[in-house]
């Protein structure tokens, strides 16, 4: 729930005061907005994880139906987005009718500030679930849609290794290390040892530990129970009761604080833990695979990272080729990704020549990652039937990647691109630092990097 941007909509001041107030307190980004045109407008701008939607504004005060139908608009236009209705006048027709027009869930006011918090982060932790499945399905598609073993493209000498590698070691338990570069498909990999495992059918719980700030390490990984601290109001369970029986991926693990290292190390050793504020061992079992683009050997020559965290991790270590090492993947790659986001966008076209061309030419420093956003431009923005090299945009890419030029336009989700990559380098990486001076929450900024595929 922390981190979450949260829109309340009420026509009543002290009403918007309070749920800012009482959203706050749990960490959430907050904006609160007085009419169903204003709440078009802030969806309108993105970056929303949940809407509070009373029911009543000015037209009339008992009847609900301003609320329903400003309901039925956003679902509409976003089935997925949660929405939590509120009225004054609850009963149980207005509570059918607003669950019918597509509201989550349903709170009357004055509401009691633990259950209305329940519900909040039960269907925060819905939607992100649906999220998950969503990403789990869409990556299976591609899959299995895709050419190549295990339906991945893997034409290439170096790719073919690697899966080989893959699928001699899926089987075993023990932990694997993933490296690699930015958007080479480390993810992807992890998915696959966890699908290719005897845990196939347990849970598969992926953490970023970039995204994890240093003081919520113990929190998010363990859980807490009631009364652990002031706002501990209901026990936690963290990641990795969540992966008991299944597989935890530790994604980017190279950002892990030294501070949290010996915490890691202790369950990985032992597979035992207890929550924050809890007195009783618990025992988990659990595969634990990691990934990371850092040079982990020499961050333990400079004693920034435990050699024997390190060793620990690294069982076995999977490399995943970049995109420059499996050239003759990209064509192959580029005609993939092709089928797949013209399906999405109802479009048919193919590549010139000329534009493989380029494709293969290019050094591509954001991988098979940059590679598929690229593609899909150019599915949106492309010609009627061809794609030629200036549909691409991948020389400009190139040549902008580390300043803005002065005289050239670009699009504006590179420019957006690109002032993100500028801010991470500018602060060594350091998310929250980039955020505040992009001026947006720690939470907008980890969105956009997954959207644009920028690791931290």
């Amino acid at each position: 729930m922390k981190g979450a941007t949260i829109l309340v909509a009420d026509d009543q001041p002290d009403i918007r005061q309070a749920l800012r107030l009482l959203l706050k307190k749990e960490g959430c980004q907050v904006d609160c907005v007085a009419s169903p045109d204003e709440v078009g407008a802030r969806l309108a701008e993105g970056e929303v994880d949940l809407a509070l939607l009373d029911l009543n504004y000015s037209r009339d005060t008992t009847s609900g139906r301003e609320g329903l139908e400003l309901i039925e608009r956003i679902r509409a236009g976003d089935p997925e987005i949660p929405l939590v209705a509120m009225t004054a006048w609850g009963s149980v027709e207005v509570a059918v009718a607003a669950l019918k027009a597509g509201a989550s869930d349903f709170v009357e006011k004055p509401w009691e500030n633990m259950r209305l918090l329940t519900i909040i982060r039960t269907q925060l932790d819905r939607a992100r679930a649906r999220r998950n499945e969503r990403r789990y399905q869409a990556i299976s598609e591609i899959q299995r849609s895709g050419p190549g073993a295990d339906g991945l493209v893997a034409e290439a000498r170096a790719m073919k290794d690697m899966l080989e590698t893959v699928r001699r070691v899926a089987g075993a338990d023990a932990s694997v290390l993933i490296t690699g570069e930015n958007g080479s498909g480390k993810g992807l990999v992890a998915e696959m040892l966890h699908r290719r495992s005897a845990r196939a059918d347990q849970p598969f719980v992926a953490v970023n530990m970039g995204s994890i700030p240093e003081s919520l390490f113990e929190n998010e990984m363990f859980g807490h129970v009631r009364g652990a601290f002031t706002d501990a109001r209901e026990d936690r369970v963290g990641r990795f009761e969540l992966a008991d029986g299944g597989t935890l991926f530790l994604d980017e693990i190279g950002n892990l604080p030294e501070s949290q290292q010996a915490k890691l190390l202790h369950v990985l050793e032992s597979g035992q833990f207890e929550r924050i504020g809890g007195t009783r061992t618990q025992t988990v079992d659990v595969r634990v695979i990691a990934a990371t683009n850092a040079d982990l050997p020499e961050r333990v020559r400079a004693g920034t990272f435990r050699q024997d965290l390190y060793f620990r991790l690294n069982t076995i270590e999977i490399r995943v080729p970049s995109l420059r090492e499996r050239r003759s993947d990209i064509s192959l790659l580029a005609r993939h990704f092709l089928k797949v986001h013209g399906r999405r966008y109802g479009r048919d076209l193919s590549l010139s020549k000329d534009a493989e061309d380029a494709l293969v030419d290019h050094d591509w420093p954001g991988n098979v990652r940059e590679l598929s956003h690229v593609i899909e431009r150019a599915v949106l923005l492309g010609g009627e039937d061809v794609i030629e090299p200036e549909h691409l945009s991948i020389n400009q890419t190139a040549s902008s990647e580390n300043r803005l030029s002065s005289d050239a336009v670009m699009p504006l989700m590179e420019a957006e691109r690109l002032l993100i990559r500028n801010a991470l380098d500018r602060f060594d990486g350091n998310v929250e630092e980039a955020a505040r001076a992009l001026g947006v929450s720690r939470s907008a900024l980890y969105r956009r990097l997954q959207k644009f595929g920028i690791d931290a």
